[in-house]
């Protein structure tokens, strides 16, 4: 096994100006797994409900995804519903049910705990910290979170961040923590809690990544099919460290190909509601969109001024 992935597991119903869909399959771990599925072995860990249609499990099988650490407790299995208008960046939120969530007590089975990455999408940290105590010698592990732990579990965050090798928020996230309007300033407050990197996701902007050995600006592919960016930051993610365990590689050259190729993999997730484009999803798209990213970025340098 190569990639642990432990986080959210949901249903989400989801309405944008390009349509309404209901109950579909959605939460962090979900969109994590399948991105890194691509490049590799992953498991996932979470919970689910009762109610969990197994035509899910059985798709994530199909990816080749270990769901042994999925545990399914009586119950409902999380919920968000929300929207988007014509501004895709901001979701706005009309009911969250967290169900079985609230009973969700991180137990890996014995095979996880060798692996050699680990990304905690965003959930609890008080439950990350608990993962982290159960995993090995990880040659890796990332983080995501919100502004949610940010404003009630600040404490917990702290300290999980400080056992973590790289740091995943959004810009908003990162002006909110390190409470800065300043990217660059905010980046280097969050080295300093013990991180070895920093990624500022910015949606349709790119990505920003910072480390103690450089600064590296990531676009964003120029989409003209946008339909439901839900799970987007989280197909970045599971991108970008699939490909580094897949490559096992964690030279900085590497991880800077990684984010591209995360921003390859948030590129087709925003183009169809849920999983749907994922799921039809080719390698050699992948390969072909990758080429377009490294294109439509290369430039020469300019010749001495006189």
């Amino acid at each position: 096994m190569s990639v642990l992935i432990v986080g959210s597991i949901g249903l989400d119903t989801i309405e944008t100006p390009f349509g309404k869909k209901q109950d579909i399959l959605g939460g962090s771990a979900i969109h994590a797994a399948v991105a890194a599925s691509f490049y590799g072995p992953a498991a996932v860990a979470g919970v689910a409900g009762s109610d969990f249609p197994k035509e899910h499990l059985d798709f994530l099988g199909q990816r080749k995804i270990d769901v042994s650490g999925i545990q399914i407790i009586d119950g409902k299995t999380f919920r968000w519903s929300g929207y988007y208008e014509f501004d895709m960046n901001q979701a706005h939120t009309r009911d969250t049910q967290l169900n079985v969530y609230t009973r969700f007590k991180p137990e890996l089975p014995e095979s996880f705990r060798d692996c050699n990455y680990v990304f905690l999408a965003n959930f609890d940290p008080e439950l990350q910290l608990k993962v982290l105590q159960q995993v090995k010698k990880p040659k890796l592990v990332a983080m995501d979170t919100m502004n949610f732990w940010i404003e009630n579990k600040r404490q917990a965050l702290h300290k999980v961040i400080r056992h973590v090798d790289l740091l995943l928020l959004n810009d908003g996230e990162a002006r909110q923590f390190m409470e800065t309007p300043n990217l660059p300033i905010a980046a280097a407050r969050l080295l300093k809690l013990g991180p070895k990197s920093v990624i500022i996701k910015k949606g349709e902007h790119g990505a920003l990544y910072f480390s103690d050995k450089g600064y590296f600006s990531a676009p964003s592919y120029p989409q003209d099919q946008l339909r439901d960016p839900t799970g987007a930051g989280d197909s970045f993610a599971g991108g970008l460290i699939g490909y580094l365990a897949g490559s096992d590689d964690l030279s900085e050259d590497n991880i800077r190909r990684a984010i591209i190729v995360g921003s390859v993999m948030a590129s087709f997730n925003i183009e169809d509601f849920s999983l749907d484009r994922m799921k039809r999803l080719t390698r050699r798209e992948i390969q072909e969109r990758f080429s377009e990213f490294k294109r439509f970025s290369e430039f020469e340098a300019i010749g001495a001024l006189q």
